[in-house]
C-alpha cells in the first residue's frame, strides 16, 4: 500500500500505524444521503449516530431514499425520529438543493476538492468540515486534511506535543506537519482517529 510506505517516513506516525489495521478508501453512491447522515451524526457518538440513521432509513422501509423522497417527508416526521429543528431543516435543505441543482453523483465525483467545498457549503447547515467528511468517506479523496476536526486536533497535539492554548498557532503547526503526509492525508486522518479512540493508545 503506497500510503503506508509514505506515512511510515514520519517516525512518530510510524508508531501509530503499527497499532492499526489497514483500511481502504471507497467511492460511494447516494451522496445526498451521506450528506444527510453526516448532518444527523454531528456532535453525536458513533453509537447514537447509528441509532438515528436506522430510524431515518426505517421511514423509507429500510431502503435508501432519493433526494425527492426525503424532501417530500413531513418536517414533524423528521422531528419524530429525534432530530432537532435545525438538523431536520438542514436535511431538507440538502435534498432541496440537490433537486434544484439537478445534482448527480457522477457530477460531484468529477469536481475538484476546492470546487466541492465551495459548492456544497452554499447549503445552509453544511459547513466545510461536513464536506471534508464527504470528500473523505463518500467520494474517496485521498488528500483531505480536516484541520478543524476536534479529534484530529487532540490526536496531533498528543502525538507531536503541540500546545493547544493558541488555536491559530496550533492549526498552523498541524498544517505544517500534515504537508509531509500529502498526497495521503485522508489516510493520515483516519489513522489518527483510530489511534485516539483506541482503548490502549500510548
Amino acid at each position: 500500500m503506497p500510503h503506508i510506505i509514505h506515512l511510515n517516513k514520519d517516525k512518530k506516525f510510524k508508531k501509530i500505524l503499527e497499532l492499526q489495521e489497514r483500511f481502504v478508501l471507497a467511492k460511494r453512491k447516494n451522496i445526498h444521503l451521506h450528506l444527510c447522515n453526516s448532518i444527523m451524526s454531528q456532535q453525536l457518538s458513533i453509537k447514537v449516530a447509528d441509532v438515528f440513521q436506522k430510524r431515518f432509513l426505517a421511514l423509507y422501509g429500510g431502503k435508501n431514499p432519493s433526494a425527492e423522497q426525503i424532501a417530500a417527508t413531513d418536517f414533524e416526521t423528521l422531528r419524530g425520529i429525534g432530530l432537532s429543528n435545525a438538523k431536520a431543516n438542514y436535511v431538507l435543505n440538502v435534498c432541496n438543493f440537490f433537486i434544484a441543482e439537478k445534482i448527480t453523483d457522477a457530477r460531484l465525483h468529477k469536481m475538484s476538492n476546492e470546487e466541492l467545498i465551495k459548492y456544497l457549503t452554499q447549503i445552509k447547515g453544511v459547513g466545510q468540515w461536513t464536506v471534508e467528511m464527504i470528500l473523505m468517506f463518500t467520494l474517496g479523496r485521498e488528500d483531505i486534511f480536516a484541520v478543524d476536526d476536534l479529534g484530529i486536533q487532540q490526536a496531533m497535539c498528543k502525538l507531536y506535543k503541540i500546545d493547544a492554548t493558541d488555536k491559530k498557532a496550533m492549526k498552523e503547526k498541524m498544517l505544517s506537519i500534515s504537508k509531509k503526509w500529502s498526497p495521503y492525508r485522508t489516510y493520515a486522518c483516519r489513522y489518527l482517529w483510530g489511534w485516539k479512540d483506541a482503548p490502549s493508545s500510548p
